[in-house]
């Protein structure tokens, strides 16, 4: 049976932590995905390893934020290989610090994951929706980050490429053997749902699940995450989103 995991991230704003764990473990996750606010400090790794350990769930994926992976990669992997994650991901970049040359952030991108990968890690990037804005000669900021390097993974996320205006079932097929992993998110129809950022529970958005979820089964995908950026209610959206995951 396929397992799911869950971004951690959408429950930031709830809490505690091992309430969380406890609550996704008995809606039948089997992973979770992190995110650096989890552990910024020695202390907070601790914590989190024991509510790991406690609940039974893995967390094969986390995001690390870009600075530590490339100045500090070691750093990165220590805290990786202290949680059981296998796949590191580079979530984002802050307007301030994207580049106007995407190609050349591709290829820093790619030597920044080398220790990386040599130490057995999967590696990759995870979009928002800045990568479809068209740079000058029109082409995707998206595509040329991962011209950067084959070596680079991605980690798609289906209702960003969906606000970008762009397709996810194209996406998923046109870079189905890179992806590391798929962030099954959904967007709520115009004016609805604005009290939670425009974001719906997965399977109550616009998204047709039907058309995508045959393209990320045929992909490399390894991990199933759900996500949901701003849930008024952490447990419902958890909650609905595994029923509509099983229900695939």
């Amino acid at each position: 049976m396929r397992t799911f995991s869950y971004q951690l991230y959408s429950s930031r704003n709830f809490g505690p932590l091992p309430d969380t764990l406890r609550m996704l473990a008995d809606l039948g996750y089997a992973q979770v995905e992190g995110f650096g606010g989890l552990y910024d400090s020695d202390d907070k790794i601790a914590a989190l390893k024991s509510a790991l350990n406690e609940t039974g769930l893995a967390m094969p994926s986390a995001h690390f934020d870009w600075t530590m992976v490339s100045q500090d990669p070691g750093r990165a992997m220590g805290i990786a290989r202290s949680l059981g994650v296998d796949t590191i991901i580079v979530p984002y970049l802050a307007p301030e610090d994207r580049p106007t040359d995407w190609v050349a952030f591709g290829r820093a991108l790619a030597e920044a994951g080398k220790p990386i990968r040599d130490a057995g890690f999967a590696y990759g990037w995870h979009n928002h929706d800045f990568e479809f804005a068209p740079t000058g000669d029109g082409s995707l900021p998206l595509d040329q980050i991962l011209a950067g390097g084959e070596e680079i993974g991605l980690e798609i996320d289906i209702a960003w490429v969906q606000v970008a205006g762009q397709s996810p079932r194209a996406f998923v097929e046109k870079y189905a053997d890179r992806l590391v992993a798929v962030h099954l998110k959904d967007r709520a129809p115009e004016g609805e749902c604005e009290d939670e950022g425009g974001w719906a529970d997965l399977g109550h958005g616009v998204i047709d699940w039907r058309e995508v979820i045959p393209a990320v089964e045929a992909s490399t995908a390894k991990y199933l995450v759900m996500e949901h950026d701003n849930p008024s209610d952490d447990a419902r959206f958890a909650r609905r989103a595994i029923a509509t995951a099983n229900a695939f």
